[in-house]
């Protein structure tokens, strides 16, 4: 039994009453339904199926173009806050905000002059995802050009003038239909002979350049190829003649 008169047992009934009281509003919450439930805060989640794209083996000096799906899984809308290309060649279209259960679309285009080569394109996306702020999305391919020059563009002739000075550059075609060189035109004709041939029909051709100057001394000039390629419909060849007379010490 709790004596009230007893100074030890003075605060018990107060605490009890308070126990009480509690008890009663908390019946009282239930029964007009208002029992107070946790919050939970709203937030966005990104989801991308795919962070990176390879276009594989392209043709050079073309605009390549890839659509990255976003899905905003979270329960809150997501915001695209930022899309930040690592280069100016690449131009990137966006939807800004994703609504909860919807999904948006990060578009990237390369453009033409930036593929060459073998390439890869990076590009951070800021976002208002407090578990993923930051993704970043990468293309890749190997850019071939339309067509191969093989060695190189460059023809050097050196040697005395009594030599038989050749050199070659094999002109090899990636494009999807027939490819010819109609004509050719040098702007050296008194110093070179040049031969063209047809090595695989509507594909490779081969040009020969021959030194027929008996002067010593240097030259240089061009060759011009035309083509039937709408995207290549011309072509350079640079010459470059190094002659000089055998030293007395080699006759």
């Amino acid at each position: 039994m709790i004596d009230a008169d007893n100074p030890k047992t003075t605060g018990q009934p107060r605490y009890f009453r308070c126990i009480g009281a509690f008890l009663f509003l908390w019946a009282g919450a239930i029964t007009w339904g208002v029992l107070p439930i946790l919050a939970v805060t709203a937030a966005p989640r990104a989801a991308v199926r795919e962070t990176s794209f390879d276009f594989g083996k392209i043709t050079e000096d073309r605009a390549l173009t890839h659509t990255f799906v976003i899905k905003n899984t979270g329960t809150a809308p997501l915001h695209i806050e930022d899309v930040d290309p690592d280069c100016a060649c690449t131009v990137p279209s966006y939807d800004k905000t994703i609504p909860p259960g919807g999904q948006g679309d990060i578009t990237l285009t390369i453009k033409p002059f930036s593929v060459i080569h073998r390439f890869k394109k990076e590009t951070k996306v800021r976002l208002n995802d407090p578990d993923q702020p930051m993704l970043y999305l990468i293309v890749t391919g190997v850019a071939q050009p339309f067509i191969e020059i093989q060695p190189s563009h460059i023809v050097r002739l050196r040697g005395a003038p009594s030599d038989d000075i050749r050199g070659q550059v094999r002109f090899v075609s990636h494009l999807p239909t027939p490819f010819k060189i109609t004509e050719y035109r040098t702007t050296i004709p008194d110093k070179i002979e040049v031969t063209l041939t047809p090595e695989v029909p509507d594909k490779v051709y081969v040009v020969e350049v021959r030194n027929k100057s008996q002067q010593s001394g240097p030259y240089a000039g061009l060759i011009e190829l035309f083509t039937t390629s709408k995207e290549r419909p011309r072509l350079i060849v640079r010459v470059f003649g190094e002659l000089y007379l055998p030293s007395a010490g080699g006759q």
